[in-house]
């Protein structure tokens, strides 16, 4: 694994991340890992997993320091994300949307909004991103959730659709339309919405395929009234604030898919050292290697992309959003590629749940879903070629 190894040492982390890293790495490792099967097998949230995180004051990394934050970098937080998420990815997929449904708030709230929020978000506090509905999913500008201004306060009325975190977060941030504003694009606004709001309720937890602990469910707005201080920005800003959580959240979602593959890929290469085919162990096959050097190439080059996006936003660049695409895309295939691979190197002992392959394949399918199809990332990307 010295290729893996010497990729990891690349990354330079100032002193105070690098320690945070290597507790995050020891919690993952020792906590964890050991409880991942249960929880999927059962599909209960893992609180434990939530309150060992919260220990280490994870969701302070990028809360700003003058709200009880730390502002550590992004890289550091993929970083974090990418471990917890080999350890389990259920686990990194409800760490890491705390940081898709808050950071908005950071870029775009106002001060007061900031001063009530995110404390608390530091503290530990989980947090939901809303966009998905039943007729609008890649296409976001299709949603119908409505915002209606009556005086002092907003009427929500619509509902939602796969929401991480759904039922257990104390906070959500959600897209929708402002009713006093025509035109689709130009309507869509977002606003946050506190757990136990009346007039909003969660609906039950779907039983998925993968990520099978982290709770999706769907949500219901009816005549859920809201101070008109919980309006992220202006009415009329959604579309902006929504594209550019999503440019910090695809990254996120390709370190959580890296995760998933880099535990395949482990468990792959330990397998075939000591599984045995008349005699040998089962590496020294030509065509097993060929198929071992395919993925440990795709994830040493799509590990580097995603450092090189990671220095993007540390640096504060001003477009990275195909960079962004490009990441999410190829993470997500690379993952199920492996995963998939990982289950056939293991022959029929990978489609055992016994061993860990067969989880990891189920939990890759979503990253080639979720935060945009991969066609429609694929349909932007060579858009972004056409001369104007």
């Amino acid at each position: 694994m010295k290729i893996f190894e010497h990729l990891d040492d690349s990354i330079d982390l100032p002193e105070d991340e690098a320690m945070v890293f290597d507790s995050v790495r020891a919690l993952a490792r020792d906590k964890i890992t050991p409880r991942a099967a249960a929880y999927d097998q059962s599909g209960d949230f893992p609180w434990d997993n939530v309150s060992d995180i919260n220990s280490l004051g994870l969701n302070a990394m990028f809360v700003p320091e003058s709200y009880d934050g730390a502002a550590l970098s992004y890289t550091v937080y993929l970083r974090c994300v990418r471990e917890i998420s080999k350890a389990c990815a259920a686990t990194g997929v409800i760490w890491a949307t705390n940081f898709h449904a808050m950071k908005p708030v950071i870029d775009f709230g106002d001060e007061v909004q900031k001063q009530r929020i995110l404390p608390k978000v530091a503290a530990g506090a989980l947090a939901s991103l809303c966009i998905t509905e039943p007729d609008a999913g890649s296409d976001a500008t299709a949603m119908r959730t409505s915002f209606t201004p009556d005086r002092d306060s907003i009427v929500v009325n619509g509902g939602k659709l796969f929401i991480s975190n759904g039922g257990a977060s104390d906070f959500y941030l959600v897209f929708g339309k402002w009713s006093e504003i025509g035109d689709p694009r130009a309507a869509m606004s977002a606003v946050i919405i506190e757990k136990d709001t009346p007039g909003f309720s969660v609906g039950r937890k779907e039983d998925k395929m993968g990520i099978r602990a982290s709770a999706t469910t769907p949500l219901t707005f009816e005549n859920c009234r809201i101070p008109r201080e919980n309006l992220l920005g202006a009415p009329g800003d959604g579309l902006k604030i929504l594209l550019s959580s999503l440019n910090k959240s695809r990254p996120s979602v390709a370190a959580h898919a890296l995760g998933i593959a880099r535990a395949a890929f482990e468990d792959a290469v330990a397998y075939i050292n000591q599984r045995k085919q008349s005699g040998s162990p089962i590496i020294g096959f030509q065509g097993v290697q060929f198929m071992l050097a395919d993925m440990a190439t795709d994830l040493a080059m799509c590990e580097s992309w995603l450092w090189h996006v990671a220095r993007m936003v540390d640096s504060n660049a001003p477009d990275f959003s195909a960079e962004a695409s490009m990441l999410k895309m190829r993470a997500a295939d690379v993952a199920m590629r492996i995963a998939t691979d990982a289950v056939q190197l293991h022959g029929g002992y990978g489609y055992i749940k016994e061993y860990r392959v067969e989880r990891l394949m189920r939990d890759a399918k979503i990253c080639q879903i979720w935060e945009g199809a991969n066609q429609i990332h694929r349909q932007y990307i060579g858009r972004t070629f056409i001369e104007k």
